[in-house]
């Protein structure tokens, strides 16, 4: 482990709506308890799936960690982590009216607030953004002062391709405050999660994700995000990362034939994805040799893509081989150190607020 590795991605799990009341008006007090709204659970993240939880970290009755002192004891002390990143994965997205999303989305932002970053000088975290472009840009604005706050985050699988025009004040807004966007894992279930209609099975919609995750991507690129707010970063988190190399050589390809179509992407799609996204490490989804890893690193053609992250408390590996096996020894400098770095300009400044 080197020292000053930075785990860029943790998940605090909110235990409840209780836990969240306290930072809400009255009016959305009032309206959970009349409603009997008492937990909010997302398809994409069933409690008792083995991913979501590794065994031996939850806690009584099978509970997710949800204090500062498991993420302590289970991975910041465990693994020596100088800096670790916690993206909240409470659904506030799933809720059809903007209002309620928003009051959700700001209670879990002060609630991390509170009781994570307050409590260890270690933690930054994601603003959880919720539906709506205004009430996200509310919440940017709000939270981007404190620099604690290093990236905002939605859903690989949202309403809108994240590419339109209706997401490009936020893609404004993020590149001004200099976060980046990151796109997690998991969906707001607007639309189904494959292409030809609903799964019937967990397993179906967990690997759907790879195509969200392009989807994501392509819409980024070709109504020209990159071009036209030059500075923002895209961390895909959670994303697997196997599946780029392929969909970059074919989006590539594609573009070389219809390019009259979109002329503001004015280089090759690879390059420009190169210089502007990075994806988490956890899950890798490859097989555990060198030979392997070796040739997909060549395929990425760049060594400055990848970000150290446990996924925790996610079961993506047993005991403490935080690390994909196969990774070059000579690489982990530049995955745990150096490219997180290089991604959060706000660790390089230190977090105060």
């Amino acid at each position: 482990m080197t020292t000053a590795a930075i785990d860029c991605d943790l998940h605090p799990g909110v235990p409840g709506i209780a836990a969240l009341m306290p930072y809400m008006d009255e009016y959305w007090r009032h309206t959970l308890v009349e409603r009997g709204i008492q937990v909010l659970e997302s398809a994409s993240y069933p409690p008792n799936a083995p991913s979501s939880v590794r065994g031996d970290w939850r806690g009584a009755n099978g509970a997710a960690p949800s204090t500062v002192g498991q993420l302590q004891t289970q991975a910041l002390d465990r693994w020596g982590a100088s800096i670790g990143i916690l993206n909240p994965l409470f659904p506030v997205q799933l809720p059809f009216s903007r209002d309620m999303s928003a009051a959700m989305a700001r209670a879990v932002n002060d609630w991390v607030r509170a009781e994570w970053l307050d409590r260890d000088d270690r933690l930054r975290a994601a603003i959880l953004l919720p539906n709506g472009i205004e009430e996200a840009l509310a919440e940017i604005e709000r939270l981007a002062p404190d620099r604690r706050f290093v990236q905002a985050m939605v859903l690989c699988m949202g309403e809108v391709p994240l590419g339109r025009r209706e997401w490009w004040p936020v893609h404004a807004a993020l590149e001004k405050a200099g976060l980046p966007l990151a796109i997690h894992a998991g969906s707001a279930w607007r639309h189904p999660p494959t292409s030809v209609g609903w799964p019937s099975w967990h397993v179906e919609e967990y690997v759907s994700n790879a195509y969200g995750f392009q989807a994501s991507l392509a819409s980024l690129l070709t109504e020209g995000v990159f071009g036209k707010f030059p500075g923002l970063k895209v961390v895909l988190v959670e994303s697997g990362v196997t599946w780029l190399p392929a969909f970059l050589w074919r989006l590539t390809k594609s573009w070389k034939g219809v390019r009259f179509e979109v002329p503001w992407v004015d280089r090759p799609p690879a390059e420009i994805i190169r210089d502007h996204v990075r994806l988490t490490v956890r899950p890798f989804d490859a097989p555990e040799d060198a030979d392997t890893i070796a040739r997909l690193l060549d395929h990425m053609r760049s060594d400055e893509m990848l970000l150290w992250a446990t996924d925790w408390p996610h079961a993506h590996f047993e005991g403490d081989a935080t690390v994909p096996q196969g990774l070059p020894a000579g690489l982990l400098p530049k995955i745990m150190v150096d490219n997180p770095l290089a991604t959060y300009a706000r660790l390089r400044e230190g977090g105060t607020t």
